[in-house]
């Protein structure tokens, strides 16, 4: 969520890696499908719940797919996003990139405040009244929907640019090995000490104007894993042979030890709370468990996609081009959806799999040929 400083939804299609596209691309479908996982579970936060009670087959495989994609996917897109944000910095130099940054994230962020979430608010009914209160009251700055992840880039991207230009950062590229796994294991490490920490006060499910801070230490720590990616080039040098290791552990220990923790954690009986945060053994692992993932997904993702992905077919190339477009409208698109659907009665996970199927094509038709078409939104979204 470049979709990573647009960075990985612009400066990619700039410089023309295949493999950042199509990695960028997925991790956007896997959004998407996080939020009709919500949608029919009950699990986390969303415009629209239709959920039931859920059996225990549902709540593992609901809570399962929700913990595993948050755990890396945003903290991916915050390390694609920091690879290109050094280039651009040296390009375009201080003013330049803030007011590059600005347009490229900020405009964005507050075309979803100011127009698509009052959208999703007149699919529930709210009025005119309604909008003119949203403004004046600055109820919109705490709207951003998905587009938190703009704004939060943003944010990062000017103190990277504050940086630079006042504590004479050196701009050259090293070339170096990639990571040993001590210090690979030292990042995970480092980053859910810091998350079991920002627990304490900020627990998940807690934000402040749409950002959960309970996530952010993974995010900037990844954003800065991205720049010195850049800068010693890293990822050039990171083998597959490497990668596929993480990727395995990743996948593997990523289910089996979230299934003990969840068991051993008292999650099915009730005491979800206990993870969430604050001074509890189930939080700590928790934290450990989920940077376990961020990096070993991502370290997996980066090398598989960079062997075996680093092309494209003419639809995977559509796709990336409004993938976006589609990150910014996937919102409304899926909520109008849902609430179509509500009145037919299908087992959860039935349903999940149906909108599923139907709302990704829907979403980048959409973008592809309406969005597209509208010159002020593909000037805004390009």
């Amino acid at each position: 969520m470049n979709y990573a400083g647009r960075e990985v939804f612009r400066m990619a299609k700039a410089n023309r890696i295949l493999y950042f596209d199509n990695l960028r691309l997925l991790m956007i479908l896997f959004v998407v499908v996080l939020h009709l996982a919500v949608t029919y579970s009950g699990l986390g936060s969303w415009y629209y719940i239709e959920a039931e009670e859920l059996d225990t087959v549902h709540t593992v495989f609901f809570g399962f797919y929700l913990c595993f994609t948050q755990g890396y996917s945003m903290g991916l897109l915050f390390l694609l996003a920091g690879y290109f944000v050094p280039a651009s910095y040296d390009t375009k130099g201080f003013g330049k990139f803030i007011k590059d940054r600005l347009i490229r994230l900020g405009l964005p962020a507050l075309f979803y405040m100011l127009v698509i979430s009052p959208i999703i608010g007149i699919l529930f009914g709210s009025g005119s009244g309604a909008y003119y209160h949203y403004i004046v009251s600055f109820e919109f700055l705490g709207a951003s929907g998905p587009l938190w992840f703009a704004f939060a880039l943003l944010l990062f991207s000017i103190v990277y640019a504050v940086v630079r230009k006042f504590f004479a950062i050196k701009a050259g590229n090293n070339d170096k090995a990639f990571p040993a796994s001590h210090k690979i294991v030292a990042l995970f490490l480092f980053i859910s000490v810091c998350a079991f920490s920002i627990r304490i006060i900020q627990p998940i499910g807690t934000s402040i104007l749409n950002m959960q801070l309970c996530y952010f230490s993974q995010y900037i720590i990844l954003f800065i894993i991205g720049i010195k990616c850049k800068r010693n080039n890293w990822l050039e040098n990171l083998t597959y042979a490497a990668g596929r290791v993480w990727l395995t552990l990743g996948l593997a220990l990523g289910f089996i030890v979230w299934a003990i923790l969840m068991l051993s954690g008292g999650a099915l009986s009730g005491h979800l709370d206990l993870f969430m945060g604050g001074l509890t053994w189930q939080s700590a692992a928790y934290s450990l468990w989920e940077s376990f993932v961020a990096v070993a997904m991502s370290i997996g993702l980066i090398a598989l996609f960079k062997e075996k992905c680093d092309k494209q077919s003419k639809l995977i190339k559509t796709m990336a081009d409004n993938a976006f477009s589609v990150y910014v409208f996937h919102a409304p698109i899926i909520i109008a959806l849902s609430l179509l659907l509500a009145p037919i009665k299908f087992l959860p996970i039935l349903k999940f799999a149906v909108l599923v199927l139907i709302s990704i094509p829907v979403c980048f038709l959409f973008t592809n040929y309406v969005v597209r078409r509208v010159a002020f939104l593909r000037r805004l979204l390009a």
